[in-house]
């Protein structure tokens, strides 16, 4: 892997299309942000397809994918015109790659599942963007704190990632990275999980943060925003002092604190009227 020349000046060498996800566009847009920031930092050229909506994973997983089809077309056609499409969500991603042409195909869209597929092949959860595609692992970034790593589910299993986000916070100046023990473990979220299943979810909460807790870590980080924003409410209510970043936000840090000025170049497309999906 390269590091980043910290006196180069890249001139955009790719184009990418963001796609923010519901959570960051919602929620968490300092997420998407800073995705942004470190892939300029890097001389990628990011567009962003104002005519995104969601990528269907809830209504998939809970069972509506009928529903779901009208989603993965519409994500079909916003996206199929791009060489590399990139996002902060490990499980977002996962549901590109793995569900999106399984569920055309089992609902007798066979067209659909095809040009799914194609675009799946595509589709990058944003740590693989950086170490697969940019053969990158330093950022360039400055974060002097403690840190431990929540390693999601969906980047685990689903995805593969490995230690590839790892790769990234060991190589970021002034970090203190400490293992999470039981990292492998899942946070309890689990999407609607979390609301049909709040008991067992809340205990499988309470052994995650008392891992979080015994690393003494300022920050714990990971690669999807809805983890972290399962693990930070139950951080908050303990007020433990422990606070939640993706991973996104820590690579995007310099010393100069500058994560802002971000760029996002709107694609051509026509926005798609109350989509909301505006970084």
């Amino acid at each position: 892997m390269t590091q980043l020349d910290h006196n180069e000046v890249t001139a955009p060498r790719i184009t990418a299309a963001l796609f923010a996800t519901c959570l960051a566009d919602t929620m968490f847009p300092d997420v998407a942000k800073a995705t942004v920031t470190v892939l300029e930092r890097l001389g990628v050229r990011v567009e962003f397809p104002q005519a995104q909506t969601c990528c269907g994973q809830m209504h998939i997983n809970s069972g509506y994918q009928r529903d779901a089809l009208a989603l993965i077309e519409h994500f079909v056609e916003t996206f199929e015109q791009y060489e590399h499409i990139v996002l902060p969500s490990a499980s977002c991603a996962g549901s590109i790659r793995h569900q999106h042409g399984m569920v055309a195909r089992r609902l007798g869209k066979p067209a659909l599942a095809a040009r799914a597929d194609a675009i799946a092949r595509r589709t990058r959860e944003f740590s693989e963007f950086l170490t697969d595609v940019l053969k990158v692992t330093d950022v360039d970034a400055y974060f002097p704190h403690r840190v431990t790593y929540h390693p999601t589910c969906h980047s685990l299993r689903m995805l593969h990632v490995g230690d590839k986000p790892l790769r990234l916070l060991r190589a970021v100046r002034g970090i203190e990275l400490i293992e999470l023990p039981a990292a492998d473990q899942c946070c309890g979220f689990g999407g609607t999980f979390a609301v049909k299943n709040a008991d067992t979810s809340t205990a499988m909460l309470a052994d995650k943060m008392a891992n979080v807790l015994g690393t003494k870590a300022e920050i714990c980080s990971a690669a999807d925003a809805s983890c972290l924003m399962h693990i930070g409410g139950g951080l908050s209510r303990l007020t433990s002092g422990v606070r939640t970043m993706h991973l996104a936000e820590i690579l995007a840090s310099t010393e100069s604190g500058e994560t802002h000025g971000v760029s996002v170049r709107p694609s051509r497309q026509t926005s798609n009227p109350g989509s909301g999906n505006d970084v």
